[in-house]
């Protein structure tokens, strides 16, 4: 069970996201690679009937960019926020309705998490952990009515 202050974080770090995110999405779209506030294109492909876009958010790179204290983005120092954009390949428009899962998994390896990815107005999205530098894989599967669809891509942290 989560605690009071818990929720009241967690909610606050959305919203400061969201608010963040939001004079964004149009440059995230663009095919001339002004989303960098949008976080880095770490895939781009088919995932079943879908065309998709993977972008990966340092949130406290994002959140110092914004001008939050140095103690508070300290607090997110390890932290990206995964951004799946699904779209109808025939229209070009937002997937309907999709949802789904990532698993993370680690340089060591061992480790691994698993994490829900949630609408998020034109994106679906998690935060993930990703505290050491190496080699992530990250296994997407999503899904809307009777249509699934998965990839499999990595992003070498630094």
């Amino acid at each position: 069970m989560r605690t009071i202050g818990e929720a009241v974080r967690i909610g606050a770090f959305v919203s400061v996201f969201l608010l963040m995110a939001l004079p964004g999405i149009s440059a995230a779209a663009e095919p001339d690679g002004h989303g960098m506030e949008m976080g880095e294109k770490i895939f781009s492909g088919k995932m079943g009937p879908w065309t998709a876009e993977a972008r990966l958010v340092d949130m406290k790179a994002q959140m110092e960019k914004s001008g939050v204290s140095a103690k508070t983005s300290a607090r997110f120092a390890g932290q990206r926020h995964l951004m799946l954009f699904v779209t109808d390949p025939a229209t070009g428009k937002p997937a309907d309705g999709v949802a789904g899962k990532v698993v993370v998994t680690g340089p060591d390896k061992a480790s691994s998490s698993n994490v829900t990815l949630i609408p998020m107005g034109l994106h679906i999205g998690a935060d993930v952990g990703m505290p050491t530098p190496g080699k992530y894989t990250f296994k997407a599967e999503i899904a809307s009515g009777a249509k699934k669809g998965s990839a499999t891509f990595s992003y070498t942290l630094k």
